[in-house]
Parts: structure tokens; sequence; C-alpha cells
């Protein structure tokens, strides 16, 4: 019997409707648009609006598309795990909100909290569902609502990020298309540098927590962005010579949309070309956990049958990672 591997089998997508530039952040903090273009290549974010309104809100339509466009119900899904560090609420877990607002009664659900690398901490941990020949079809989502986190007095961090999310289908495989191989990482030690300081169980809510602003991301920038080239680069440089792949091999670099210029030093380091790069971010900002599959969901009818993609990212705390995918389908005769 043929090897089992997880196929991208459907991909969706959403952003708000919602458009927060650059111009309406020069009225809140001391930036300007030429400094944020310049430093982050960010032109606008999506900004989820209204009450009550979670991130569970931007899975449901992502679920939503997958099912209408892979012709399949809901009921049909086995597992669905959703990528996130902005939850609904702590528990339960966003993906049991999920399943329960789109009528999968047959999923089970959890969540995974790994920053900017958690769409691919997920993808691969789906992926040994599919292989375990046990689930059919596996629903992976990567969603943050990050204007819940953001302090729009920070002038470092209000400009970076923005709200969205993206999702795949995985089914099982037997030609070798779908996830191939992955190198995913982590180091605590990184949680110096990008965190956020109250919240959880170590410094829990209070009033002085809140009048200090320490529900917000916390981030020194200079340290981030050093860290992650070299290791968003290092992941998928081995990931690359791992497999026997050379740039000429890679049809596209996926790469996690933190900032212009950490995506261009990661292509120059695997030698991948500008037009081979997929790129959003001047139109989302940084959604977290959202940006690889939003990066698919965009750039799909450009994908043909046995494109081989190097995902790569890098996240809070410190994790990062890149994941080696053989592509299933072509996205042109699929329709949006």
């Amino acid at each position: 019997m043929n090897k089992i591997t997880a196929a991208i089998t459907a991909v969706g997508g959403y952003v708000p409707d919602y458009v927060l530039t650059n111009q309406e952040l020069e009225k809140l903090v001391d930036t300007t648009n030429d400094w944020i273009i310049t430093r982050t290549g960010i032109s606008e974010r999506r900004i989820l609006k209204g009450e009550g309104k979670g991130t569970s809100d931007l899975c449901v339509p992502v679920a939503l598309e997958i099912c209408r466009k892979r012709g399949i119900s809901p009921e049909e899904i086995d597992l669905l795990i959703v990528a996130t560090v902005t939850p609904d609420m702590t528990f339960p877990s966003t993906a049991n909100v999920v399943t329960d607002k789109i009528g999968a009664k047959n999923a089970f659900g959890f969540d995974i909290s790994a920053a900017c690398s958690g769409f691919l901490y997920a993808l691969d941990t789906g992926a040994r569902f599919i292989e375990s020949g046990r689930y059919k079809k596996v629903m992976v989502i990567g969603a943050d609502k990050m204007s819940s986190i953001i302090d729009y007095t920070d002038r470092t961090t209000c400009i970076i990020f923005g709200d969205g999310g993206g999702g795949v289908l995985l089914e099982p495989n037997t030609e070798g298309y779908g996830l191939i191989d992955s190198i995913l990482k982590s180091d605590g030690h990184g949680r110096e540098y990008l965190h956020m300081k109250a919240g959880g169980s170590v410094k829990p809510a209070t009033l002085e927590t809140v009048t200090n602003r320490e529900h917000y991301v916390y981030q020194e920038g200079k340290m981030v962005f050093k860290y992650a080239v070299s290791n968003m680069a290092g992941a998928a440089k081995d990931l690359m010579e791992r497999n026997n792949l050379t740039s000429d091999d890679i049809a596209w670099l996926v790469p996690h949309q933190a900032n212009k210029r950490i995506i261009a030093a990661t292509s120059q380091y695997i030698n991948v070309p500008d037009e081979k790069v997929m790129m959003n971010i001047h139109r989302y900002g940084n959604t977290t956990a959202g940006t690889i599959p939003l990066c698919l969901w965009d750039y799909e009818k450009y994908l043909k049958k046995g494109d081989n993609l190097m995902m790569a990212a890098f996240g809070g705390g410190f994790t990062w990672g890149a994941s080696y995918i053989k592509w299933a389908y072509d996205g042109d005769k699929v329709g949006k």
C-alpha cells in the first residue's frame, strides 16, 4: 500500500470589511505613511468591528468557503484545528466554538497557540491525523483578531498588525501530493522580546495590569527582526537541503507576512526570485496565524498540480519553522 500523505484539497480565506489605512494611523500616533511603507511594506490592514465579534467570526466564513469549494457538508469534517493567539475566550477552545457555529457535529476540535508560526504547527499536526489513516477530512485554520490585543497608542506595534484568517482542508493522498516534510522549532528564551505581559496565570488581570496597559502585544522590534531573518530563512534552507531541493525546484515561497524586509531577506537567502514569492502584506498587514493561509487563498489561481511550495514562518516566544508542500490541484479550475 502506498504511503498516505495529507494533501491540501481546498483553501478558504476571510478579511473584515473595515480598512485601517496608514493615513488613519497618522492621526493616532506619531508616524507617517512613507515611514510605515519603507519599514514594513504595509499600506493598510483589516479590522474586525462589531460588538461581540471574535476570532471565531473570522474562522466561520473560512470554514464555510472551504466546504463550498470542496462540495462537502460541515458534518463531513472529522477534525478542526484552529491556530490562534486571540481565542474568543480562554476556554472553551475557539475550534469548539467554530464547529458549533458551522454545524460540524461530527468533528472534534482544539486550538494551537504558536503565534505567527501557528498555522505551520497546526498544519503539521493535522497532517499526522490524516497519515494515521483514521481521519479523512481535517480542516486547519489560522486566524487572529490582533486588534483585540494591540495598543493603538504604541506606534511600534499598531502599524504592523491586522485581523484576518485563512484555512485549508487536508485529505488522504497516495500519489505523493501534500505535506512532504516540516522543520518546526521553538526557543522560549525569545519570550523576553515578544510577549504579552499580563493576562496569564503568572500575572492575572487586575485593575493595575489594565491601567498599565499590560494586556497588549509587547515587542522589541530590532531583536525580533534579527532572530526572524536568521531562523525563518535558516529553517527554509535546511528543509530544502534535506529534501534535495534547489531554488529552481521551488514554484512558490510562502512566507509569513511579518515585514517586507524579512520576506526579502528570506527569499534572498534561499535564492528564490521576487516573482516566486507570495506577498499580500501591503493589503492585510501581519495577521499572525492567518498570513500563510491568506497567501494561499490570494494566490490559489496561480497554483498548479505538482508545484513545490516552501512555507516559512517566525513567531513570538520564539517559534519558527518551514514546511514543504507538493500542491495537489490546479487552482485556476476552482471558483472563488
